[in-house]
């Protein structure tokens, strides 16, 4: 597992399409693995959603991993690489890896 993490939180912000369901599980069994490896934790993971600016997927993911790094590491690791093998002939991704925000909160001094 990646170590704790020394700053902000990494998240990865995920929309999708997926075309063939039933093999897309095949990728949510590989990507398992190498998730766990690096702290990844699901904060939204699919349901319901409105879209009232810009365009839209039919599927939205944010993962939380504990740093920044640890968000790269992932989608870097071999692992997740054989499982973005499985996932692209069955969907098409929008993928962004970002970093956390510790700074002031609105309304909050700053």
């Amino acid at each position: 597992m990646s170590t704790p993490s020394q700053g902000p939180k990494g998240y990865w912000i995920v929309r999708g399409d997926v075309r063939d369901v039933e093999q897309y599980q095949a990728y949510v069994r590989a990507n398992a693995a190498p998730f766990k490896e690096h702290g990844a934790r699901f904060l939204v993971r699919g349901g319901s959603f409105e879209n009232p600016e810009g365009s839209s997927r039919s599927r939205n993911v944010v993962i939380e991993f504990p740093s920044l790094e640890a968000a790269r590491a992932c989608w870097h690791s071999p692992g997740y690489q054989a499982a973005i093998a499985l996932r692209k002939p069955v969907s098409e991704v929008d993928l962004v890896i970002i970093g956390g925000y510790e700074g002031p909160q609105p309304g909050e001094a700053g």
